[in-house]
C-alpha cells in the first residue's frame, strides 16, 4: 500500500523549469519620440535601463515576472538644456522619482502581433499600459550564451502622467504634442535556469 502510494505521488508530480532573463545594456535601447510644434520629432533615449524576466522553460508567453525600469537622470535627448527641464520638477522630477517602471501582467499571443499588458508608473502615477512586441529572434553563442530579441513599441499620453509645464517660456514644452510613443530594441541574456516541481 505505502509503495502504491509513492508510486501515485510521483506520477503526479509535474516539473517545470524556471528560466531567469536579463537585458544585455550593451545591445539594448528604449527611446521615445513626441511631436514638436507640429513639425518635427524630439528624440529622446535613456542611457541606463534594467529588465528583469522569468519565464517557464523559455516560453516568454508564460511568465512570471516582468520588470523594467528605466533611470530618468540618463535621459538623453541631445540637448542639455532640454534635458535639464525634462529631469527637473517641472517635468519628471528626477530627484524624488528617480526611475520610471514597468511591471508585466498579461501577455497575448496573437496572429499578427503579440501584446504585452501591464502598468507603468512614471512619478507617483501608475497607468495600464499595452505595448505590440515583436520576437526578433534567438542565437545560441559558442560559449552557449543564449540570447533572444524582441522589439517593442506603445504609446502614452503624458498628460495623464502628469507630465505637464506651467509656462510657454519652459523651453516651449506647451508645444509638444500630448502623445509620447517609445520604443524599445532589446536583447536578453539567460543566466539561470532551475526545476520547480508541483
Amino acid at each position: 500500500m505505502y509503495r502504491y502510494f509513492i508510486k501515485n505521488v510521483l506520477t503526479n508530480i509535474s516539473i517545470m523549469a524556471t528560466t531567469k532573463w536579463i537585458a544585455d545594456p550593451g545591445t539594448s535601447e528604449v527611446f521615445f519620440k513626441a511631436s514638436h510644434l507640429l513639425l518635427d520629432n524630439v528624440t529622446g533615449y535613456f542611457r541606463k535601463i534594467n529588465l528583469e524576466v522569468a519565464t517557464e522553460d523559455d516560453d516568454f508567453t508564460k511568465f512570471y515576472g516582468i520588470v523594467f525600469t528605466a533611470d530618468i537622470d540618463s535621459l538623453d535627448t541631445a540637448d542639455r538644456r532640454r534635458d535639464d527641464y525634462l529631469k527637473s520638477g517641472n517635468f519628471f522630477d528626477a530627484a524624488r522619482f528617480g526611475a520610471l517602471k514597468f511591471v508585466g501582467k498579461k501577455y497575448q499571443n496573437e496572429q499578427d502581433e503579440d501584446k504585452l499588458s501591464g502598468n507603468l508608473t512614471i512619478k507617483n502615477v501608475t497607468k495600464p499600459v499595452t505595448l505590440d512586441i515583436e520576437f526578433s529572434g534567438k542565437v545560441v553563442e559558442p560559449d552557449g550564451m543564449v540570447r533572444v530579441g524582441f522589439s517593442v513599441q506603445g504609446k502614452i499620453s503624458r498628460k495623464e502622467f502628469d507630465l505637464s509645464c506651467h509656462s510657454i517660456s519652459e523651453l516651449g514644452m506647451l508645444a509638444i504634442g500630448d502623445e509620447i510613443k517609445f520604443n524599445a530594441e532589446i536583447q536578453l541574456i539567460k543566466i539561470l535556469q532551475s526545476r520547480l516541481q508541483y
